[in-house]
């Protein structure tokens, strides 16, 4: 017990320290796509699952709940994004027992196609280009004692506009924690959770490719020099979006075919402000059938001029042929003057 009061202060601090900081580097990173939420689950909930995940979606929110995860499983997202922009995620895990669980995710997001303007042709010149964003994840989870988990996932990041790409690795961390805390059944497992996670930690990224290309006049009032050198141009390196999560979980009500679940998740990025976000699940469990979820939360609170809001969706888990089963999920958010956003998750255990 007192190991876990020391581990509240600790991340009673953090959260302190995190929330004290004033300046705020709006623009700054490269990437942003690692920070559109995967699954309809977390989606539906505000987005505050770090204390929460304890599925395939885990993969982004919090890589030590892919530990949670009894059987193996397979997950797919599909999110149409603000502005015709499509995001796509993909994931399987595999639990081995006496080892723990090794999951793989690959997420794609399409800006569609687009008119190729210059200076000169600023209606566009005739052609089209693309530009996509893609990252492969691979993940570990392991419980090293029943009511301690850490996970663990190595990305590779490749970003794509018409002749030019960016390339970065990095790597997320996590850990959950279970408690006795606030149990009404007296359970560890239903007392409260503490999730941390790290997210997009890694190297810079730079744009380089053909496009950069341009002859260059390096003499420009010089007579008689050679006006058409081979000149690139050479972007700047930035960073990727780092993101540090914590997080609670509560369950005001556990029984055998209701349940309930509360959770606060406390958000420090590298290029916005500190934010809060909050949300709720209810499960009721079907005897021989499977499950309904009816969710709900706010995204981005206490953050300054945000479009982020109200979030919510629901889900159902149906059981088949003995212990296998198939998820549908869905969420909805408000993203204020750029629309409303849905996700569709079909999930699958096998």
């Amino acid at each position: 017990m007192k190991q876990i009061q020391k581990l509240l202060m600790i991340v009673l601090l953090a959260v302190t320290l995190g929330f004290s900081q004033e300046i705020n580097r709006y623009g700054t990173t490269a990437a942003n796509f690692l920070e559109i939420g995967i699954g309809s689950a977390a989606s539906a909930m505000g987005e505050a699952y770090v204390g929460v995940a304890n599925d395939l979606s885990s993969i982004y929110w919090n890589p030590a709940g892919l530990a949670s995860i009894q059987q193996s499983e397979a997950l797919f997202v599909i999110q149409p994004w603000v502005i015709n922009i499509n995001t796509l995620f993909a994931g399987a895990a595999i639990k081995v027992p006496s080892i723990g669980t090794l999951a793989l995710g690959l997420t794609q997001v399409d800006y569609g196609e687009m008119d190729v303007t210059t200076l000169e042709y600023q209606d566009g010149t005739g052609e089209k280009f693309t530009a996509n964003d893609l990252a492969a994840s691979v993940s570990f989870a392991r419980k090293l004692v029943p009511w301690f988990s850490f996970g663990v996932s190595g990305k590779l990041i490749h970003s794509n506009i018409w002749r030019c790409n960016a390339n970065a690795v990095a790597m997320d961390l996590g850990v959950i924690v279970n408690t006795h805390f606030f149990s009404v059944t007296g359970e560890q497992k239903d007392g409260m959770t503490i999730g941390m996670s790290i997210s997009n930690y890694g190297t810079r990224m730079r744009y380089d490719g053909i496009d950069l290309l341009n002859p260059i006049d390096i003499s420009l009032y010089e007579n008689g020099n050679y006006g058409d050198v081979p000149g690139q141009f050479r972007t700047q390196a930035w960073e990727l979006p780092l993101l540090f999560r914590i997080g609670v979980a509560v369950k005001p009500i556990v029984s055998t075919y209701h349940n309930l679940i509360i959770a606060a998740d406390a958000l420090h990025p590298n290029n916005n402000m500190e934010s809060v976000n909050v949300g709720t699940q209810y499960e009721m469990h079907i005897p021989g059938a499977g499950k309904f979820y009816l969710r709900g939360g706010y995204k981005a609170l206490f953050m300054n001029k945000t479009e982020y809001g109200i979030t919510g969706g629901g889900g159902i888990k149906l059981f088949f042929m003995g212990n296998h089963s198939i998820t549908i999920d869905y969420a909805y958010k408000t993203m204020g003057i750029l629309g409303n956003v849905h996700a569709y998750t079909v999930g699958m255990t096998f």
